[in-house]
């Protein structure tokens, strides 16, 4: 018997599991979901698992920030491998993993998340595959604000020095500064 989990990679909470329990449940911002992570990269209702045929399918609900498998964009239903890593927005990874169960053992595990125990490594030393890359920062806004006041700045400085070189080539400055001496 497998069970299935996320191990968050990078994010808020690096190292902690989210065991994956049920035919559907939601991964987003929002508490309510399944899979609940409190970051502003996450949508409300960033993406959707599904189990079906013994795997889980996972899609995209039309996120902000995008779902990615293995640094490709979502663009329909994708089934997940173990192994498989899954980005939402540019710095939520999480690593998709099945675990093999002993029928006969009991386990107990609450739907809330459960922190990797450190004498238990298996995922931190886990290199990410070779093909990962990281999502593209298409939907990253720059703050065009200082930007914009340096620009300000420098052509301001530009018509102050033009306008003095003028008045010192026509020799106007009697015309513009009366007070100064000798006019």
């Amino acid at each position: 018997m497998a069970q299935f989990q996320f191990v968050m990679r990078s994010g808020p909470t690096p190292g902690v599991t989210f065991p994956l329990d049920g035919d559907q449940l939601t991964i987003g911002r929002d508490s309510s979901n399944g899979v609940a992570i409190n970051d502003a990269e996450v949508s409300r209702r960033n993406s959707r698992l599904t189990f079906q045929g013994g795997k889980y399918v996972i899609e995209d609900l039309g996120s902000t920030n995008g779902t990615f498998v293995n640094g490709q964009r979502l663009v329909g239903p994708v089934v997940l491998k173990a192994g498989d890593l899954v980005s939402l927005g540019e710095h939520i990874v999480l690593m998709y993993d099945a675990i093999n169960m002993d029928a006969g053992a009991t386990v107990a595990i609450s739907r809330k998340s459960v922190p990797v125990q450190a004498s238990a490594p298996a995922y931190a030393s886990t290199p990410a595959p070779a093909s990962y890359a990281p999502p593209p920062s298409a939907g990253r806004k720059t703050n065009m604000t200082p930007i914009f006041i340096g620009g300000g700045v420098f052509l301001f400085i530009c018509l102050c020095a033009s306008f003095f070189w003028w008045v010192d080539a026509t020799y106007r400055w009697c015309v513009f500064f009366p007070f100064m001496s000798g006019c």
